[in-house]
């Protein structure tokens, strides 16, 4: 198999031409690694979802979800990374689970994925707009609308997304650099000083009955939450230097070191406070309304009242950071999919820097769309349009790595492009059985994630397996203009799962 070809319009006969493809040579593993790790937003994953998974979770065991949820994706990574040696293309999701799954599946998918990396840019759009709302009325007095804030970011999103992928690399990487360290440090110095009151208490932390204790599920939820993201290695394949070396040593490696990051630094935490106390603790910093307290109190007590002031800032430019990343993710998918026929040709557009610049104000109008309702009808951004499009978009991702886990399998079995049975069979299996689970336990505690009554919930919900129907429905109706997704498998154009 031309593993360059595989799962490419190319393959099924067509010509792609210079103009028509992403800017190649332009990431090493080191800046796919920077939008991999902005898009995860440390800093807001750390000050956002610790305190929760630690109050309403399995107290002190939280670290122990962070771990599984990173032996989880890890597992799934294999199979992700098996696949990706044989499929480059910049539509990442839709192109393997349409090359195993066929067109239709893949169709369906391309909106599951465009679905949860819209809603979960939008989602910080709100916590962001928030948050500048808050720093400006502190240090200027001045009290600016939250989504103000929103609509003035997408536009210099806008603008970074069309000036160059590697010009967003480099802006990522100084905010990326800047929360990852003082968290690092932090996390280090309280190791060496041997922990808090009651030490590093391992057992009150990763042993069975800890890990086990109160609503694992809960934390087990935002664990995974912390790892979306790290797929984006191989939305920008075309766009890498040796993207078959690239692209898998940048998911491994950024699997490991989100799950290694957010395991560590939530121990260190809890160890500050002690594991007895820290429940308590994160309960208290959710009651007072500013549930990053929970996070940045023993910074200030490690290394000086003047860390609040720092992480605030950093927590804004970490929000900023995450959403240029799903900016650039989520138009990758618009170009994908124009290029393949699926959506208007317009969209595969390129400017002289060959970045997808039509794709990026189709992926900024959209963001726009989603975040305006929410001003008009003056909903809380952070309790509504943050709490709700977050628990889509996990769910959204979490369903496009089960199917991925499922196509692997297939595509693997009839094209016998790879015999190795843990990276084609065994490791996929395992991944969709973990994923499975974890899907559950998403729909279990939907309404806590979203922090909206039953009925909101299941509308919520339904919106993903409805783009996935609706999607893939559209397709069908249209398949026989349509030119072939997922093209580089053995098998018929019509086959499907």
């Amino acid at each position: 198999m031309d593993t360059q070809a595989a799962g490419r319009p190319e393959a099924a006969g067509s010509t792609r031409t210079a103009t028509s493809s992403l800017k190649r040579n332009a990431l090493g593993v080191t800046g796919i690694l920077f939008f991999v790790l902005s898009a995860q937003a440390p800093l807001t994953g750390i000050a956002g979802a610790v305190p929760i998974a630690v109050a309403a979770g399995n107290g002190p065991g939280a670290p122990a979800a962070y771990a599984a949820a990173g032996l989880i994706v890890l597992v799934f990574s294999v199979g992700f990374v098996a696949m990706g040696r044989h499929v480059v293309d910049a539509g990442a999701f839709y192109t393997y689970i349409g090359t195993g799954l066929g067109r239709t599946a893949g169709s369906g998918s391309a909106g599951v994925a465009l679905l949860a990396y819209n809603t979960i840019q939008a989602a910080m759009y709100g916590l962001y707009g928030a948050t500048m709302n808050g720093l400006a009325t502190h240090y200027t007095g001045l009290d600016v609308p939250w989504w103000v804030w929103a609509l003035g970011t997408m536009v210099i999103v806008q603008v970074l997304g069309s000036a160059g992928i590697e010009l967003g690399a480099k802006v990522l990487a100084v905010f990326v650099l800047a929360e990852f360290s003082i968290l690092l440090v932090f996390g280090l110095v309280t190791l060496a000083k041997g922990g808090g009151p009651e030490g590093l208490a391992p057992a009150q932390t990763f042993s069975p009955s800890a890990a086990l204790d109160g609503a694992p599920g809960l934390a087990l939820m935002f664990a995974v939450a912390s790892m979306f993201g790290f797929e984006a290695t191989a939305i920008y394949g075309e766009e890498a230097r040796e993207p078959h070396r690239t692209i898998p040593r940048a998911t491994y490696i950024s699997v490991v070191v989100v799950a290694g990051f957010f395991t560590f630094i939530s121990w260190m935490l809890i160890s500050s406070y002690g594991a007895s106390a820290s429940s308590a603790a994160a309960g208290q910093a959710l009651e007072s309304g500013d549930a990053t307290s929970f996070v940045f109190a023993p910074i200030a007590d490690q290394f000086g009242a003047w860390t609040g002031d720092v992480l605030a800032v950093l927590l804004a430019t970490s929000l900023f950071a995450g959403i240029l990343a799903f900016h650039n993710s989520a138009n990758r998918y618009f170009f994908s999919l124009s290029r393949d026929g699926l959506l208007p040709k317009r969209l595969s557009s390129l400017n002289g820097r060959q970045s997808p610049w039509a794709a990026g104000m189709a992926q900024t109008a959209t963001a726009v769309l989603l975040v305006v309702p929410f001003a008009a009808t003056g909903k809380d951004p952070v309790l509504t349009l943050f709490s709700w499009f977050s628990g889509v978009a996990v769910l959204g991702i979490m369903l496009l790595y089960l199917l991925t886990s499922v196509s692997v399998i297939v595509f693997f079995r009839r094209g016998r492009a790879d015999t190795r049975l843990w990276h084609t069979t065994l490791a996929p299996i395992f991944g969709a059985v973990g994923i499975a689970g974890a899907i559950w336990l998403i729909l279990a505690n939907f309404g806590t994630l979203i922090g909206g009554d039953s009925t909101t919930a299941i509308w919520l919900a339904a919106t993903v397996p409805g783009m996935l129907l609706v999607c893939a429905g559209l397709y069908r109706l249209r398949s026989a203009q349509l030119p072939r997704v997922g093209a580089g498998s053995s098998e018929p154009a019509e086959a499907e799962l």
